[in-house]
C-alpha cells in the first residue's frame, strides 16, 4: 500500500513537471503513453530510491493535501524548464520585431497557440540541443534530488518567493542575450535608413528596408549561433540552479 500511494504521488509531481513544459508537448505524443510514461518511471524512482511516504494518507483529505503538495512541487520545478525555454521565445519575438515578422505567427506545437515565427525556431532548437548534451540525464538526477530533499507527500517547509522572480527576470535578460548581434546590427541598420530617408526623400525606405532588414537579420542571427553554445549551456544550468536554490 505504502509503494502504490508513493507512487502515486511520484507520478503527480513528474506529470505538474513534464506536462508543463515543452519537453513532452514539442512532439505530439498520445496522452495515453504520457502517462504510462510517467507511471513507469514513477515507479521506478520510487523502488529504486526506497521512497515512502513520511505518513501514509488513511483519509481523502489527507491524500488531497498531499496531492497538492506533490502538484506545487512538481509546478514550481517546471517553471524552472519553462522560463529557460521561454527565453529563446521571448529572444525570437524581439528579433521578430525588429525583423518586421511580427505581423505574422505560427502555431507553437509546444502550447497549441500562435508564438513568433523566429521564438518557435528557436525554441525547437533549443530543444534538440537539450537532449543533444543530455539534459534529459541531468533532469533525471534533479528528480532524484528533489526527493530527497523534499519527501513524498510532506511539501515544502519553507519557500521563497525571491527564486522564483529572480528565475523569471533571467529569462528577459538570456532572451536579449540570445539576440543580441542581430538586434544591434538592425539599430544601427535603422539609424542608417533614417538618414538616408531624410537624404533621399524619393526614395521609398519602407519598401527596401522591409526585404533588407529581414536579410540582415537573418545572416547576422545564422552567423551568431556558433557563438551561442556557452550562453545556451548557461541557460540551461541555470534550471538547475534554480531547482538548487527553491528545493533547499
Amino acid at each position: 500500500m505504502a509503494f502504490v500511494t508513493a507512487t502515486l504521488l511520484a507520478f503527480i509531481r513528474l506529470g505538474a513537471l513534464f506536462l508543463m513544459t515543452p519537453l513532452f508537448a514539442t512532439t505530439q505524443v498520445p496522452v495515453n503513453i504520457r502517462v504510462l510514461l510517467l507511471l513507469a518511471l514513477s515507479a521506478v524512482f520510487v523502488a529504486s530510491l526506497h521512497i515512502r511516504p513520511t505518513q501514509v494518507p488513511h483519509t481523502l483529505g489527507d491524500l488531497f493535501l498531499a496531492s497538492s503538495y506533490e502538484l506545487f512541487v512538481g509546478a514550481l520545478m517546471a517553471f524552472g524548464l519553462y522560463a529557460a525555454f521561454g527565453a529563446f521565445l521571448f529572444g525570437g519575438r524581439i528579433l521578430d520585431f525588429q525583423m518586421g515578422f511580427g505581423v505574422a505567427n505560427l502555431i507553437n506545437p509546444s502550447t497549441n497557440t500562435q508564438g513568433p515565427l523566429l521564438g518557435n525556431i528557436l525554441n525547437l532548437m533549443a530543444v534538440v540541443t537539450f537532449f543533444l548534451l543530455d539534459g534529459h540525464h541531468v533532469v533525471m538526477r534533479g528528480i532524484a534530488y528533489s526527493f530527497q530533499q523534499i519527501p513524498i507527500g510532506q511539501g515544502l517547509v519553507h519557500f521563497d518567493i525571491e527564486h522564483v522572480v529572480y528565475q523569471f527576470g533571467r529569462m528577459f535578460v538570456f532572451g536579449l542575450m540570445l539576440v543580441a548581434p542581430a538586434v544591434f546590427i538592425l539599430l544601427l541598420l535603422d539609424a542608417g535608413m533614417a538618414v538616408a530617408a531624410r537624404t533621399m526623400p524619393q526614395v521609398n525606405i519602407f519598401i527596401v528596408g522591409l526585404p533588407l532588414k529581414t536579410f540582415v537579420g537573418l545572416v547576422v542571427l545564422a552567423a551568431s549561433l556558433k557563438y551561442m553554445s556557452p550562453l545556451v549551456s548557461k541557460i540551461f544550468e541555470s534550471i538547475f540552479r534554480y531547482w538548487e536554490r527553491a528545493l533547499a
